[in-house]
């Protein structure tokens, strides 16, 4: 199971890292994403990954998080930067095709962006 870590609170125009950590399975070259759920909205896709290193970004999260995965130590990053109100949520880490799925959410760590 898929277990994310990090959050925490932060003022706007801070950075936080995120980390997930694959447990009790094996952490597949395959495409991984970072997903956020803000308060009353549906869970959205910010960041993925594929087993090559390419990345793609949400529109609302370009040139502010950095998607990385480190394949030895089994562990997804998420870097992010100059974090907005916006960007308060609860973060989680999936494989895609589980995402598309509707499964495989383990538990999210939150990350709430105020002054």
């Amino acid at each position: 199971q898929l277990q994310a870590s990090g959050g925490g609170l932060v003022q706007p125009g801070g950075s936080l890292r995120l980390s997930c950590a694959a447990s009790g399975s094996i952490f597949r070259s395959d495409a991984m994403g970072w997903y956020r759920q803000a308060p009353g909205k549906e869970r959205e896709a910010v960041a993925v990954i594929t087993g090559i290193g390419s990345r793609n970004y949400a529109d609302s999260v370009k040139g502010r998080f950095t998607i990385s995965r480190d394949n030895v130590k089994n562990t997804l990053y998420l870097q992010m930067n100059s974090l907005k109100s916006e960007d308060t949520g609860v973060y989680y880490c999936n494989f895609l095709t589980a995402a598309v799925r509707g499964e495989g959410w383990g538990k999210g760590t939150l990350v709430t962006v105020s002054s």
